[in-house]
């Protein structure tokens, strides 16, 4: 079975907590990605090779949905039975992956993620890691960095 198919996500548990997002898939089982995330204005670009994770929350901030960039690891089943969707974008291209939020395909295989919040209609979190570590994002409008 291909790694490569792009899959469509299903609307996922969100838990916005002190300690980091909890992430309820739709098979039950949770995640939690670590840390308060850093604020960013407008976009996120990932360093070389990191795994990309886009969560887009509703504007209950109680549910969302969740995409995985680039991900060829996981196989079509798993992302299916978990409501995680994944988008495969080809170097050099991009695409808009929900109302609002674009996603890009760069020149060494970093993906940046740029999100206009309000167009979202939710919040914007971006998840980077790789087997060293993980760093965690939501991007916001101009508006919301200085408040």
């Amino acid at each position: 079975m291909s790694n490569r198919n792009d899959v469509p996500p299903d609307t996922v548990g969100i838990d916005l907590r002190e300690e980091g997002v909890v992430v309820e898939y739709a098979d039950g089982r949770e995640t939690l990605y670590r840390g308060v995330p850093s604020v960013e204005e407008g976009s996120v670009r990932t360093g070389p090779g990191k795994e990309c994770h886009l969560l887009v929350t509703d504007p209950t901030e109680s549910e969302g949905v969740m995409l995985y960039v680039n991900d060829r690891k996981t196989e079509d089943e798993i992302l299916e039975d978990t409501g995680v969707g994944r988008v495969m974008i080809d170097p050099g291209e991009e695409e808009e992956v929900f109302p609002g939020v674009t996603a890009r395909h760069l020149e060494g295989r970093r993906i940046e993620v740029e999100a206009d919040p309000e167009v979202a209609r939710g919040r914007v979190f971006v998840f980077v890691e790789d087997d060293w570590g993980e760093q965690s994002f939501e991007i916001v409008g101009a508006d919301e960095s200085t408040a």
